[in-house]
């Protein structure tokens, strides 16, 4: 099993939330974070501004409301849903956002006790 994690914008969580449901991976978790990655947002959107505004900019990069959500998945599903992830999100622009996968030991259905990959259904 794995857990596949995926920080993304706000603005894409609709359009994620149908693919993956298309493609049968209906089941996530999703929460609201912030956070920032390698990229200069604050500088990329002051295009053109003249240069005594660009010196009010900071250098340091603000952090941004993200979405992250959290699902687990059979090892055979995993490549779907990184692709179904990376297709509703890729805009290739920075802050599209970051996908991790971990291995996962074990998974228990709390209202019935059953274990294992059986649960994800």
């Amino acid at each position: 099993m794995k857990l596949i994690l995926a920080i993304i914008r706000i603005s894409k969580m609709g359009e994620t939330k149908e693919a993956l449901s298309e493609v049968g991976l209906p089941s996530f978790t999703a929460m609201p974070v912030l956070g920032r990655g390698n990229g200069h947002g604050d500088m990329e959107r002051a295009g053109d501004a003249a240069p005594e505004y660009l010196e009010l900019i900071t250098e340091v990069p603000r952090l941004k409301s993200k979405r992250m959500i959290t699902l687990v998945v059979t090892d055979d599903k995993k490549e779907l849903a990184v692709e179904t992830i990376i297709k509703a999100n890729q805009s290739g622009k920075s802050g599209d956002g970051k996908i991790f996968v971990l291995n996962t030991v074990g998974s228990v259905r709390v209202r019935t006790g059953e274990s294992g990959e059986y649960t994800l259904d």
